[in-house]
């Protein structure tokens, strides 16, 4: 029994320092990507909480709970999880886009970007980059929702502060009147 406790109290050291440490360097990432405090925190917490399931996990397994048992509601969980998403899809994908734009998008606020869309004018400087969308403020004055799943499915260029954003040709197509 003094040994279970003592491997409890040990996991949680370890997921205590892993968190702290994962937490640092999720802030550092955010200061030098100029990322709102807030979002920064959501991506901290949404790994923190993917940590601490695996932690239980592993504590259950070492508690003699059974290899069995454990993955009999790991796998019960995510069935329930994915089941939930599945009628928000778009919830999930826009949430994981979230997260991979707070490590790997290459632009930041304030720049000014173009979303290559060939109906309509997507540009404008990036004002927010939040966990579901990105708010984009036109030259009109106008703010623009566009959703994190999209945008990594979309060309984006970046614009040069000083250059007056482009409109983009557009291409119209011609109906044929019927007779």
């Amino acid at each position: 029994m003094f040994n279970q406790l003592l491997m409890c109290i040990a996991y949680l050291a370890v997921f205590t320092f892993a968190q702290r440490q994962v937490s640092h360097w999720i802030r550092q990432q955010a200061k030098k990507k100029q990322v709102n405090e807030v979002r920064s925190r959501m991506v901290t917490r949404l790994i923190s909480y993917f940590m601490f399931f695996v932690t239980l996990s592993v504590m259950a397994v070492s508690l003699g709970l059974g290899y069995q048992e454990v993955s009999l509601f790991v796998s019960s969980a995510f069935a329930v999880l994915g089941v939930a998403l599945f009628a928000q899809w778009s919830i999930l994908s826009n949430i994981t886009a979230g997260v991979l734009i707070f490590f790997v998008f290459p632009y930041r606020i304030g720049d000014r970007i173009r979303i290559v869309e060939k109906d309509e004018d997507m540009s404008g400087v990036i004002v927010e980059i939040a966990l579901f969308h990105i708010l984009l403020k036109r030259d009109s004055g106008d703010v623009m929702t566009y959703p994190n799943s999209l945008l990594l499915q979309k060309g984006v260029v970046k614009l040069s502060n000083d250059e007056p954003m482009k409109k983009p040709p557009v291409t119209r197509r011609v109906i044929p009147k019927r007779k």
